[in-house]
């Protein structure tokens, strides 16, 4: 597809995306490196907050007991910002905004620069979007179009190598999320109440984005709302809402990878109504051994939470248990990552209170949330709506 398209589409749909964050308060405010809820002495790799309301780019490091920004940071943003995405080299940052996609060099001390001569790499209005393991395709969706699009890009250098994307058509335009599977082999799309799309992928080819399948949500009434694969290819995740028979409805389905059969236990509840984002642990010994759910929202309640579920595996059967092990994060949360040394697990909150909040791993019981560290991204409102980490 061609940008022509799209450049028709930024005009149509900008003034309505710009409108999910106006105004401009403390926008040269410096955004507060002050540390509550608890303290740790572990250290962290480095990672991205985008901050939609004041258009910026926060981005920090956790060391001797505290979030702390880098220098530069936080940086300006022409538009308001929507997705965040990090090559898995660690040297480039995509960010999705109302203007287009920009492309970011990390430098050292997780430093940002502004790359392609400041100009957006493509005009697309990016919702959702991540780089696959090879770092030759960026995968991205937005709204209002049906569409997924897979740019071909220089895995060095983060530029196009064509003016061409590559698009698959989708049953919906209710994008909500797109992750791809750690083998390259498939694109999964969640589409609200039309279901998760299962897109075949082909990192090596010219034209990547083949065959697509439907997984339907579960009940009628249902949306499906975030998606994640395990690291070792062992599940894919599904967070759908009503899901379940309770006041919290949400549900985190659970399906084998490989034959897309869902498991017999599945779904779980996820302790709200609204499962936004689901991360497994990918660093460490632990890698793929836990999986934690961010809840929007809950029943009767003014904040989100995160819950966590233990993942085990024998002989070729994988089950998954939950921890009973909730912990409540602040309003609206929307973004969860962790950390690259793996000491971390991160979570941006829309609706503050607060904005950014860290949770280290528990020592005694096993994959057991400890609330750590806190810090507002910006002057407030700042409505923090994603956050992505170095690999």
């Amino acid at each position: 597809m061609m940008k022509g398209k799209w450049a028709w589409m930024l005009v149509a749909a900008a003034p309505l995306l710009i409108g999910i964050g106006t105004g401009c308060a403390g926008f040269w405010q410096s955004p507060s490196t002050s540390t509550g809820g608890g303290t740790s002495s572990q250290s962290s790799g480095f990672f991205y907050v985008l901050n939609q309301q004041t258009k910026q780019i926060a981005v920090y490091s956790i060391a001797s007991g505290k979030l702390t920004q880098v220098s530069g940071s936080p940086y300006a943003l022409s538009s308001a910002p929507f997705s965040i995405a990090i090559a898995p080299s660690g040297g480039l940052l995509y960010v999705g905004t109302a203007t287009g996609i920009f492309l970011y060099d990390i430098g050292s001390g997780g430093a940002l620069t502004l790359a392609n001569s400041s100009n957006v790499i493509s005009q697309d209005i990016a919702t959702t979007m991540q780089v696959d393991s090879t770092g030759n395709w960026l995968v991205e969706a937005g709204p209002n179009l049906p569409e997924l699009f897979a740019i071909h890009i220089n895995s060095s250098t983060g530029i196009p190598v064509s003016t061409t994307e590559q698009s698959a058509s989708l049953p919906a335009a209710t994008l909500e999320q797109v992750t791809i599977s750690p083998d390259n082999l498939h694109i999964f799309v969640a589409l609200g109440s039309s279901g998760t799309e299962n897109v075949t992928f082909a990192a090596g080819a010219n034209t990547p984005l083949g065959a697509i399948t439907n997984i339907p949500v579960l009940n009628s009434g249902g949306a499906a709302l975030s998606v994640a694969v395990d690291p070792s290819s062992r599940l894919l995740y599904i967070g759908e809402t009503a899901a379940v028979s309770s006041a919290n409805a949400g549900g985190l389905r659970v399906f084998n990878y490989n034959t897309l059969a869902e498991l017999t236990t599945s779904p779980f509840a996820s302790g709200g109504l609204s499962p936004i984002a689901i991360v497994p642990t990918h660093h460490g010994t632990n890698a793929g051994d836990y999986v934690y759910v961010a809840n929007r929202n809950v029943s009767n309640g003014v904040n989100g939470d995160i819950a966590a579920f233990a993942v085990s595996t024998t002989g070729t059967n994988t089950s998954l248990t939950s921890l009973n092990t909730t912990v409540s994060v602040g309003a609206t949360p929307l973004g969860l990552a962790q950390d690259s040394t793996g000491n971390y697990l991160l979570v941006v909150d829309s609706g503050g209170s607060p904005d950014l909040a860290a949770f280290t791993f528990d020592t005694t019981t096993a994959g057991k949330l400890d609330a750590a560290l806190t810090a507002s991204t910006g002057t407030d409102p700042v409505q923090a709506s994603a956050i992505a980490a170095l690999p």
